[in-house]
């Protein structure tokens, strides 16, 4: 038995037909506002939490510590948060559904921290850590933005 093989060219599915390549730009290559606020706001907490592991690392050999476990646990915990979310900032940019979970999830964590901030009297402070939270809260659950994350026709559709 032999295969048959058809040319590119003659393939139902090829990349020229022009029907094709329109549809295919509109379900899965038109990025949303909302994706974009996403994946930078997250983004952005990454960083700032790389940037809160290094330092917490650089000062572990530079301050006096109390407790070497506690500075090791903390440390870590910094970076690997920053590395996990930096994984949803991007995948959140490709579009991939579990993101927005872990997203939203982050952004409830970070009211919980702005909201005591706003309570003691430290308004500028409490404002930059709950506003860009309430952003992303709400773009997260904007219809454009779920149908973008939940776009049919990606080769993994599991994820």
């Amino acid at each position: 038995m032999q295969n048959n093989r058809q040319i590119p060219a003659e393939s139902p599915h090829s990349k020229n037909d022009a029907s094709l390549e329109t549809s295919d730009m509109v379900d899965g290559s038109e990025r949303p506002l909302g994706v974009y606020v996403v994946s930078f706001v997250v983004g952005l907490e990454a960083l700032a939490l790389g940037v809160a592991g290094v330092w917490s690392v650089i000062s572990m050999f530079t301050q006096p510590i109390f407790s070497l476990a506690s500075a090791i646990f903390l440390s870590v915990l910094l970076l690997g948060l920053a590395v996990g979310l930096s994984a949803v900032a991007l995948n959140a940019y490709r579009g991939f559904r579990w993101t927005r979970s872990a997203a939203f999830v982050w952004q409830l964590l970070m009211v919980a921290i702005a909201t005591p901030t706003l309570l003691e009297g430290n308004i500028a402070l409490g404002l930059v850590l709950l506003l860009p939270p309430l952003a992303v809260a709400f773009f997260l659950f904007t219809p454009k933005v779920v149908a973008f994350s939940l776009r049919a026709g990606t080769s993994n559709k599991v994820l």
